[in-house]
């Protein structure tokens, strides 16, 4: 039975299946203003014209409900749970019929932001895949989006829908658009000209590519690049004081902020562990001891 709530557009079977998806968190709402958008787009002007096309604006409907990145009947994260489990908990659940999704399609799209926590420089990303043409698909997926930043890492994360894409050999790519617990007027137009713009790419619909906003491109091979959540770790429990804004240039050892005790007798740095920009940012100022407080990405990579 599905538990996803989709809709479908198909303009014949010989073009490419393309799935896009929001709402993996239940707190990231840009995606799913975007994805609507296009529901309604695509249900009254039906311009596609090759291949076939599936929406998802919320695939974890039982946290979005709660208002936060889990559902609350077992907490699980459903970007770490991937494949899942049909007889498994709600989320395995979930997870499962997701990777159904993704096995199903020629390309994929998962739309993310920050959350109600973090901020993110708006990016478009991918596994670094051992796969040469995925690889190359991927790398034009993400240009075609449209993003100012592109960032390719590590392949070795599991759990996520990313990795089912990879060991199904689904060219794949994610995008991250600020966050903050706010819905960006701005984000919203991004992903829905993205979404468009890749599917003129893939030749689904008629549409004029628009100039390239990208400014930076970086590919990561270090193991575990790209794992946003264990970088720059808190070292206590207390309130984050950011020195640094998003987007801007952070050296080695610089403070990307400071973490304070409740009483203000106590305030650790938190030093960048690498030179470049802050493309991530903790925004809500209560933070646990081990939450990631920011993400550089780096100037360069050896």
């Amino acid at each position: 039975m599905s538990t996803l709530t989709s809709r479908k557009f198909r303009a014949d079977d010989t073009g490419p299946s393309l799935l896009v998806t929001g709402g993996v968190h239940g707190d990231e709402f840009e995606p799913i203003f975007a994805i609507r958008r296009l529901i309604r787009f695509f249900s009254s002007e039906e311009p596609l014209t090759h291949g076939r096309l599936t929406l998802v604006p919320v695939v974890n409907e039982a946290a979005f409900l709660r208002g936060h990145r889990c559902a609350a009947a077992d907490g699980l994260d459903l970007a770490r749970t991937c494949p899942g489990r049909r007889d498994g908990s709600p989320t395995e659940q979930v997870a499962a019929e997701l990777s159904e999704l993704i096995r199903a399609s020629d390309y994929y799209i998962d739309l993310h932001t920050g959350g109600t926590e973090l901020s993110v420089l708006p990016l478009a990303g991918y596994n670094l895949v051992s796969d040469p043409a995925v690889l190359e698909k991927q790398r034009r997926m993400a240009r075609a989006f449209n993003l100012p930043v592109i960032w390719g890492t590590s392949a070795n994360l599991d759990g996520r829908s990313l990795s089912v894409a990879r060991d199904a050999g689904v060219p794949a790519i994610y995008t991250e658009y600020l966050g903050s617990a706010t819905c960006s007027h701005e984000g919203v137009e991004a992903y829905f000209a993205g979404v468009l713009n890749v599917m003129a790419d893939l030749g689904m619909i008629h549409r004029s590519l628009p100039p390239s906003r990208v400014e930076q491109v970086i590919e990561d091979t270090r193991p575990g690049s790209g794992h946003m959540q264990v970088c720059h770790p808190s070292p206590m429990d207390g309130c984050f004081e950011p020195a640094l804004s998003l987007g801007d240039h952070a050296e080695k050892g610089q403070a990307l902020g400071h973490v304070h005790d409740l009483v203000g007798e106590v305030s650790l740095p938190v030093p960048a562990d690498e030179s470049g920009r802050v493309i991530v940012l903790r925004t809500f100022p209560r933070v646990r001891k081990g939450d990631s407080v920011g993400v550089i990405l780096p100037d360069s990579v050896s």
